[in-house]
């Protein structure tokens, strides 16, 4: 059994009393991947289970002695409703009088899967991961996914308040100002849809494959209001051909969908 030290409270910044078992400081010490990513947490983990799934990519089809898959998908789950949960927390308070509408718009422009990428590149997790295939055929949003398994593995390794002073040192302090947050538009396609709708005007998004002599699929939409065209644009996929038409969609009507907004703000 190791030698089991208590230590007091005036060491620690917390001002709590934590065990420390020194056979097990010294094991994780001796690991490689201990001091990067306790220097990515800032603070000492317990365990480096966690962590290492975290940044475990699917391709190594690595399973544990019940068979269950080990990479980060799972804990990409627990850290997606653990980062809502303090994002919610953090609006509630500070947004008294806000709706409960615009309460989930807002949390919607924080956690959204482009911040998300920005956060995961910011902090270069990338340089954890443990694959068999290239980078280049991770996916989009690889960056978005490992930062909500990250929190997964800190809450599963040392609890709820050290995933909310993880949240708020790299997420809310620096990135999160709520009066510019008001406007920012995340999806221009979901808000002049729902511009749309509440102004009963009959939207159509015409899509179809436009590859023409590119060697990359294209795909190119016609955006209407009502029967009429009013916007077209071309793109690598349907989504993104879509998301450019409604952002000049949005253009043409910003003040009145920005009229609509701030009414429901």
């Amino acid at each position: 059994m190791g030698l089991v030290v208590i230590m007091p409270a005036y060491y620690l910044k917390s001002g709590i009393n934590m065990v420390f078992n020194f056979n097990e400081l010294f094991n994780l010490n001796k690991d490689p991947f201990y001091k990067p990513i306790k220097n990515l947490l800032q603070f000492q983990p317990k365990s480096l289970m966690y962590y290492k799934r975290a940044f475990t990519h699917r391709s190594l089809n690595k399973k544990d002695l019940n068979g269950i898959a080990v990479n980060y998908e799972r804990l990409e789950f627990l850290g997606d409703s653990i980062l809502s949960s303090i994002i919610s927390s953090y609006l509630f308070k500070n947004i008294p009088t806000g709706s409960e509408g615009y309460l989930t718009q807002m949390r919607s422009k924080i956690v959204s899967r482009s911040h998300l990428n920005e956060l995961g590149l910011e902090l270069n997790l990338l340089q954890f991961v443990e694959s068999n295939i290239s980078e280049e055929n991770y996916g989009d949003n690889i960056h978005g996914n490992l930062f909500e398994a990250l929190i997964g593995a800190i809450f599963l390794d040392r609890g709820y308040p050290y995933c909310k002073k993880f949240i708020f040192q790299k997420v809310i302090d620096p990135h999160v100002d709520l009066e510019k947050l008001k406007n920012k538009v995340i999806s221009y396609k979901s808000l002049f849809i729902e511009w749309c709708q509440k102004n009963k005007k009959i939207y159509n998004f015409e899509t179809f494959e436009d590859s023409g002599n590119d060697p990359i699929k294209h795909f190119s939409v016609k955006l209407s209001i009502d029967g009429k065209i009013i916007s077209k644009a071309r793109d690598t996929s349907k989504k993104k051909a879509e998301e450019k038409a409604s952002k000049r969609a949005f253009f043409m009507f910003q003040e009145d969908i920005l009229k609509y907004q701030n009414q429901n703000s």
